[in-house]
Protein backbone atom coordinates (compact mmCIF):
# COMPACT_ATOMS: atom_id res chain seq x y z
CA UNK A 1 0.00 0.00 0.00
CA UNK A 2 1.57 3.97 -0.67
CA UNK A 3 0.71 6.75 1.57
CA UNK A 4 0.75 10.31 0.91
CA UNK A 5 2.10 12.12 3.90
CA UNK A 6 1.28 15.48 4.18
CA UNK A 7 4.39 17.61 5.70
CA UNK A 8 3.66 21.37 3.44
CA UNK A 9 2.78 23.45 6.11
CA UNK A 10 4.92 26.36 7.64
CA UNK A 11 4.74 25.21 11.03
CA UNK A 12 4.21 28.92 12.40
CA UNK A 13 3.01 27.65 15.70
CA UNK A 14 6.66 26.49 16.38
CA UNK A 15 8.34 29.77 14.95
CA UNK A 16 11.52 30.41 15.57
CA UNK A 17 12.52 27.12 15.32
CA UNK A 18 10.76 26.13 11.82
CA UNK A 19 12.31 29.32 10.06
CA UNK A 20 14.95 26.80 8.83
CA UNK A 21 13.69 23.82 9.61
CA UNK A 22 10.32 22.14 8.51
CA UNK A 23 8.74 21.09 11.72
CA UNK A 24 8.72 17.04 10.21
CA UNK A 25 12.04 17.15 10.41
CA UNK A 26 12.54 18.47 14.11
CA UNK A 27 13.88 15.48 16.35
CA UNK A 28 11.99 13.64 18.93
CA UNK A 29 14.74 11.96 21.47
CA UNK A 30 17.37 12.89 18.37
CA UNK A 31 15.48 11.08 15.36
CA UNK A 32 13.20 13.47 13.05
CA UNK A 33 9.85 12.87 13.37
CA UNK A 34 9.53 12.37 9.75
CA UNK A 35 11.30 9.27 10.34
CA UNK A 36 9.48 7.77 13.28
CA UNK A 37 5.95 8.41 11.02
CA UNK A 38 7.90 6.04 8.30
CA UNK A 39 8.85 3.42 10.43
CA UNK A 40 5.75 3.57 12.21
CA UNK A 41 3.70 2.93 9.06
CA UNK A 42 6.16 0.28 7.71
CA UNK A 43 4.71 -1.98 10.49
CA UNK A 44 1.08 -1.49 8.81
CA UNK A 45 2.15 -3.02 5.23
CA UNK A 46 3.01 0.57 3.88
CA UNK A 47 5.45 -0.33 1.58
CA UNK A 48 6.05 3.52 -0.46
CA UNK A 49 5.22 6.52 0.14
CA UNK A 50 4.76 9.94 -1.43
CA UNK A 51 5.97 13.50 0.66
CA UNK A 52 3.75 16.06 -0.53
CA UNK A 53 5.64 18.91 -0.22
CA UNK A 54 5.52 22.94 0.12
CA UNK A 55 7.49 24.35 2.57
CA UNK A 56 11.43 24.09 2.57
CA UNK A 57 10.93 21.17 -0.09
CA UNK A 58 14.86 21.03 0.15
CA UNK A 59 15.02 20.15 3.52
CA UNK A 60 13.56 16.72 2.90
CA UNK A 61 15.13 16.09 -0.37
CA UNK A 62 18.55 16.86 0.81
CA UNK A 63 18.47 15.03 3.96
CA UNK A 64 17.03 11.65 1.82
CA UNK A 65 18.77 11.99 -1.53
CA UNK A 66 18.04 7.94 -1.88
CA UNK A 67 15.22 8.30 -2.01
CA UNK A 68 14.64 6.33 1.10
CA UNK A 69 13.14 7.07 4.56
CA UNK A 70 13.31 4.92 7.61
CA UNK A 71 13.74 2.14 5.01
CA UNK A 72 10.61 3.16 2.53
CA UNK A 73 11.00 4.34 -1.06
CA UNK A 74 10.14 7.75 -0.82
CA UNK A 75 8.94 10.05 -4.13
CA UNK A 76 8.74 14.06 -3.51
CA UNK A 77 5.79 15.80 -5.00
CA UNK A 78 6.42 19.62 -4.57
CA UNK A 79 3.19 21.76 -4.87
CA UNK A 80 4.39 24.65 -7.36
CA UNK A 81 1.38 26.48 -5.44
CA UNK A 82 0.32 26.01 -2.28
CA UNK A 83 -2.93 23.80 -2.83
CA UNK A 84 -3.90 23.18 0.84
CA UNK A 85 -5.23 19.76 2.21
CA UNK A 86 -7.26 18.09 -0.70
CA UNK A 87 -5.45 19.89 -3.37
CA UNK A 88 -2.29 18.52 -2.17
CA UNK A 89 -3.47 14.95 -1.65
CA UNK A 90 -4.95 15.00 -5.24
CA UNK A 91 -1.41 16.23 -6.94
CA UNK A 92 0.83 14.03 -4.97
CA UNK A 93 -1.81 11.07 -5.79
CA UNK A 94 -1.60 12.21 -9.48
CA UNK A 95 2.13 12.17 -9.66
CA UNK A 96 2.11 8.91 -8.17
CA UNK A 97 -0.01 7.40 -10.26
CA UNK A 98 -1.99 6.50 -7.72
CA UNK A 99 -4.94 3.50 -8.89
CA UNK A 100 -6.09 1.95 -5.76
CA UNK A 101 -6.91 2.34 -2.13
CA UNK A 102 -4.21 4.60 -0.05
CA UNK A 103 -3.33 6.05 3.03
CA UNK A 104 -2.97 10.32 3.56
CA UNK A 105 -1.30 11.19 6.88
CA UNK A 106 -0.35 14.27 7.99
CA UNK A 107 3.17 14.60 8.77
CA UNK A 108 2.77 16.67 12.19
CA UNK A 109 0.92 13.41 14.05
CA UNK A 110 2.89 11.19 16.48
CA UNK A 111 0.65 8.40 17.67
CA UNK A 112 0.73 4.71 17.84
CA UNK A 113 -2.59 4.55 16.05
CA UNK A 114 -3.19 1.11 14.56
CA UNK A 115 -3.77 1.75 10.88
CA UNK A 116 -3.95 -1.85 9.79
CA UNK A 117 -7.73 -1.72 11.85
CA UNK A 118 -8.16 1.44 10.19
CA UNK A 119 -7.87 -0.14 6.75
CA UNK A 120 -9.58 -3.20 7.45
CA UNK A 121 -12.54 -1.26 8.43
CA UNK A 122 -12.52 0.98 5.49
CA UNK A 123 -12.56 -1.90 2.92
CA UNK A 124 -15.71 -3.87 5.03
CA UNK A 125 -17.56 -0.54 4.90
CA UNK A 126 -16.72 -0.41 1.10
CA UNK A 127 -16.54 3.51 2.08
CA UNK A 128 -14.83 6.16 -0.48
CA UNK A 129 -12.95 7.52 2.34
CA UNK A 130 -12.38 6.53 5.85
CA UNK A 131 -11.31 9.04 8.73
CA UNK A 132 -9.35 8.20 11.99
CA UNK A 133 -11.37 8.82 14.89
CA UNK A 134 -9.52 10.19 18.66
CA UNK A 135 -11.30 11.40 21.74
CA UNK A 136 -10.11 14.49 23.54
CA UNK A 137 -11.04 16.55 26.36
CA UNK A 138 -11.39 19.92 24.44
CA UNK A 139 -12.47 19.35 20.65
CA UNK A 140 -12.61 22.99 20.05
CA UNK A 141 -9.15 23.16 17.81
CA UNK A 142 -10.58 20.33 15.37
CA UNK A 143 -12.33 19.00 13.40
CA UNK A 144 -15.86 17.26 15.18
CA UNK A 145 -16.91 13.60 13.27
CA UNK A 146 -19.97 12.51 14.78
CA UNK A 147 -21.05 8.95 13.22
CA UNK A 148 -23.73 6.31 13.35
CA UNK A 149 -23.57 2.67 14.76
CA UNK A 150 -21.91 1.71 11.64
CA UNK A 151 -19.14 4.26 11.71
CA UNK A 152 -21.13 6.02 8.83
CA UNK A 153 -19.57 9.87 9.25
CA UNK A 154 -23.41 12.49 9.72
CA UNK A 155 -21.46 15.67 9.14
CA UNK A 156 -17.59 16.96 9.49
CA UNK A 157 -17.60 20.01 11.99
CA UNK A 158 -14.51 21.96 11.71
CA UNK A 159 -13.30 23.45 14.96
CA UNK A 160 -16.51 24.26 16.48
CA UNK A 161 -17.04 25.84 20.02
CA UNK A 162 -16.50 23.31 22.97
CA UNK A 163 -20.20 24.09 24.24
CA UNK A 164 -21.29 22.91 20.41
CA UNK A 165 -19.74 19.87 19.89
CA UNK A 166 -21.54 17.09 18.81
CA UNK A 167 -18.92 14.53 19.81
CA UNK A 168 -15.26 14.75 21.37
CA UNK A 169 -14.49 12.68 18.36
CA UNK A 170 -11.94 14.05 16.14
CA UNK A 171 -10.10 13.86 13.42
CA UNK A 172 -6.75 12.34 14.06
CA UNK A 173 -5.21 13.29 10.82
CA UNK A 174 -4.89 9.44 9.21
CA UNK A 175 -7.13 8.89 6.35
CA UNK A 176 -7.99 5.86 3.67
CA UNK A 177 -8.82 7.01 0.56
CA UNK A 178 -10.64 5.34 -2.53
CA UNK A 179 -8.64 6.98 -5.66
CA UNK A 180 -12.37 7.61 -6.95
CA UNK A 181 -12.60 10.33 -3.81
CA UNK A 182 -10.43 12.61 -5.57
CA UNK A 183 -12.99 13.68 -8.03
CA UNK A 184 -14.61 15.56 -5.67
CA UNK A 185 -11.29 17.66 -5.28
CA UNK A 186 -11.18 20.36 -8.15
CA UNK A 187 -7.93 20.35 -10.28
CA UNK A 188 -7.20 23.91 -10.18
CA UNK A 189 -7.68 25.79 -7.45
CA UNK A 190 -6.74 25.35 -3.14
CA UNK A 191 -9.67 22.99 -1.57
CA UNK A 192 -9.30 22.23 2.23
CA UNK A 193 -10.07 18.14 2.67
CA UNK A 194 -11.76 19.11 6.12
CA UNK A 195 -13.95 21.80 5.11
CA UNK A 196 -14.63 20.70 1.25
CA UNK A 197 -13.95 17.32 0.14
CA UNK A 198 -14.92 15.82 3.30
CA UNK A 199 -18.51 17.60 4.15
CA UNK A 200 -18.98 16.58 0.49
CA UNK A 201 -18.50 13.14 1.02
CA UNK A 202 -20.41 13.11 4.30
CA UNK A 203 -23.40 14.21 2.47
CA UNK A 204 -23.50 11.32 -0.10
CA UNK A 205 -22.75 9.12 2.87
CA UNK A 206 -19.72 7.48 1.47
CA UNK A 207 -17.42 8.97 4.55
CA UNK A 208 -16.81 6.48 7.30
CA UNK A 209 -14.92 6.70 10.67
CA UNK A 210 -13.30 4.71 12.88
CA UNK A 211 -12.04 5.81 16.45
CA UNK A 212 -8.61 4.67 17.86
CA UNK A 213 -7.54 5.44 21.59
CA UNK A 214 -4.16 4.70 21.09
CA UNK A 215 -1.38 7.31 22.59
CA UNK A 216 -2.07 10.61 19.77
CA UNK A 217 -0.27 13.82 19.73
CA UNK A 218 0.14 17.18 17.18
CA UNK A 219 3.33 18.26 17.86
CA UNK A 220 2.04 21.60 16.50
CA UNK A 221 3.19 23.69 19.62
CA UNK A 222 6.15 24.15 21.90
CA UNK A 223 4.52 22.91 24.43
CA UNK A 224 3.14 19.88 22.44
CA UNK A 225 6.78 18.82 20.99
CA UNK A 226 7.97 18.96 24.43
CA UNK A 227 5.63 16.51 25.60
CA UNK A 228 5.85 14.15 22.86
CA UNK A 229 9.80 14.12 23.35
CA UNK A 230 8.72 13.69 27.39
CA UNK A 231 6.38 10.77 26.58
CA UNK A 232 8.93 8.85 24.82
CA UNK A 233 11.72 9.44 28.15
CA UNK A 234 8.92 8.77 29.93
CA UNK A 235 7.93 5.64 28.39
CA UNK A 236 4.18 7.46 28.16
CA UNK A 237 3.76 5.87 24.26
CA UNK A 238 4.11 2.55 23.00
CA UNK A 239 7.05 2.91 21.17
CA UNK A 240 10.29 3.34 22.95
CA UNK A 241 13.53 4.63 21.98
CA UNK A 242 16.83 3.32 22.68
CA UNK A 243 19.36 5.14 24.76
CA UNK A 244 16.71 6.59 27.08
CA UNK A 245 19.08 6.50 30.78
CA UNK A 246 17.29 7.50 33.79
CA UNK A 247 14.30 9.17 32.16
CA UNK A 248 16.48 11.39 29.75
CA UNK A 249 18.73 10.79 26.36
CA UNK A 250 22.01 12.25 25.43
CA UNK A 251 23.85 11.99 22.44
CA UNK A 252 27.16 10.39 22.52
CA UNK A 253 28.75 13.23 21.13
CA UNK A 254 27.31 15.31 23.47
CA UNK A 255 29.40 16.61 26.46
CA UNK A 256 27.68 17.41 29.93
CA UNK A 257 29.58 18.38 32.93
CA UNK A 258 29.67 15.94 36.32
CA UNK A 259 27.99 18.80 37.80
CA UNK A 260 24.73 19.45 36.09
CA UNK A 261 21.60 17.84 36.55
CA UNK A 262 19.36 16.72 33.32
CA UNK A 263 15.69 15.38 34.19
CA UNK A 264 13.53 14.23 31.70
CA UNK A 265 15.39 15.98 29.04
CA UNK A 266 17.13 15.57 25.44
CA UNK A 267 20.86 16.62 25.11
CA UNK A 268 21.09 16.29 21.31
CA UNK A 269 24.19 15.82 19.36
CA UNK A 270 27.70 18.06 20.09
CA UNK A 271 24.96 19.52 22.62
CA UNK A 272 27.35 21.49 25.46
CA UNK A 273 26.10 21.49 28.69
CA UNK A 274 28.61 23.26 31.56
CA UNK A 275 29.25 23.18 35.32
CA UNK A 276 25.79 23.28 37.65
CA UNK A 277 23.55 23.59 35.31
CA UNK A 278 20.35 22.00 35.92
CA UNK A 279 17.94 20.83 32.80
CA UNK A 280 14.56 19.93 33.21
CA UNK A 281 11.64 18.74 30.80
CA UNK A 282 13.48 20.24 28.11
CA UNK A 283 14.68 19.58 24.32
CA UNK A 284 18.74 20.78 23.63
CA UNK A 285 18.34 20.77 19.75
CA UNK A 286 21.95 19.90 17.96
CA UNK A 287 24.98 21.85 18.83
CA UNK A 288 23.03 23.81 21.78
CA UNK A 289 25.09 24.90 24.70
CA UNK A 290 24.35 25.79 27.75
CA UNK A 291 26.63 28.00 29.88
CA UNK A 292 27.87 26.95 33.93
CA UNK A 293 24.78 27.90 36.44
CA UNK A 294 22.00 28.10 34.16
CA UNK A 295 18.85 26.48 34.99
CA UNK A 296 16.68 25.74 31.91
CA UNK A 297 13.42 24.08 32.50
CA UNK A 298 10.07 23.30 30.39
CA UNK A 299 11.85 25.19 27.21
CA UNK A 300 13.66 24.37 23.87
CA UNK A 301 17.17 25.52 22.56
CA UNK A 302 17.86 25.84 19.05
CA UNK A 303 20.49 24.20 16.98
CA UNK A 304 23.75 25.97 18.14
CA UNK A 305 21.62 28.59 20.46
CA UNK A 306 24.19 29.33 22.97
CA UNK A 307 22.49 30.18 26.95
CA UNK A 308 24.71 32.62 28.80
CA UNK A 309 25.82 31.92 32.07
CA UNK A 310 23.51 32.29 34.99
CA UNK A 311 20.62 32.43 32.65
CA UNK A 312 17.14 31.02 34.21
CA UNK A 313 14.92 30.25 31.24
CA UNK A 314 11.03 28.29 31.28
CA UNK A 315 8.35 28.14 31.53
CA UNK A 316 7.92 27.97 28.20
CA UNK A 317 10.61 29.51 26.26
CA UNK A 318 12.01 28.60 22.66
CA UNK A 319 15.31 30.21 21.43
CA UNK A 320 15.79 30.17 17.75
CA UNK A 321 19.28 28.56 15.87
CA UNK A 322 22.24 30.16 16.66
CA UNK A 323 20.74 32.80 19.18
CA UNK A 324 22.74 33.99 22.17
CA UNK A 325 21.14 34.44 25.48
CA UNK A 326 22.70 36.83 27.36
CA UNK A 327 24.60 36.01 31.17
CA UNK A 328 22.16 36.33 33.85
CA UNK A 329 18.70 36.37 31.80
CA UNK A 330 15.55 35.61 33.33
CA UNK A 331 12.61 34.49 30.83
CA UNK A 332 9.66 32.74 31.60
CA UNK A 333 6.28 32.92 29.93
CA UNK A 334 5.81 32.35 26.11
CA UNK A 335 9.07 33.49 24.92
CA UNK A 336 10.15 33.20 21.32
CA UNK A 337 14.14 34.51 20.80
CA UNK A 338 15.40 34.53 17.17
CA UNK A 339 13.76 35.50 13.70
CA UNK A 340 14.44 35.15 9.59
Amino acid sequence: MLAIILVGGQGTRLRPLTYETPKQMLPLVGVPMIEGVFASLATHGVTEAVLSLGYLPDRFTEAYPDNVIAGLPVRYAVEPTPLDTAGAIRFAAESAGVDDTFLVVNGDIVSDLDVSRLVAFHRRRAARATIALHPVKDPSHFGVVPTDEDGRVLAFVEKPPADEAPTNMINAGYYVFEPRALDLVAPDRPVSVERETFPALAAEGSLYALGDDAYWLDTGTPHAYLTANIDVLTGRRATPAPGVVGGSWRHPSATVDASASVRRSVVDRECVVGADVVIEDSVLLPGAVVQSGCAVRWSIIGPEAVVGTRSTLGPTCVVGAKEHVAAESELSGDVRLGGV
